[in-house]
């Protein structure tokens, strides 16, 4: 299954075209925020990613519930390979700070 993973930019990449450092649950990757950039988008704003593209900005709590959605689907480390992470993490609070134990 293919679902958007939430990200926080952490800063902006210098050029031509609309590119970010993301932090993904503590992986940083270089995302393209072209779709999300005529909302202004910035550090520290959250955003949803699917396959290297911010698709849409979303506020923290939206990040946490969406995350929260992964794990219960089952779907955490598949969507933390999706992004070069760890596709061992099994459970939420293995991955998002603060999440109670076993999702």
């Amino acid at each position: 299954m293919c679902l958007a993973i939430p990200g926080k930019i952490v800063e902006l990449v210098a050029g031509p075209e609309d590119w970010a450092i993301v932090d993904i649950v503590g992986i940083r990757r270089r995302v393209d925020i072209s779709l999300v950039a005529e909302d202004g988008a910035g550090p520290g704003d959250w955003v949803l990613i699917h396959v290297g593209f911010a698709m849409s900005k979303i506020s923290e709590e939206a990040a946490a519930e969406q995350m929260q959605m992964l794990n219960m689907l089952g779907e955490t480390a598949a969507a933390l390979e999706e992004v070069g992470g760890d596709g061992g993490a099994g459970h939420l609070a293995d991955v998002w700070p603060g999440s109670p134990p076993g999702g």
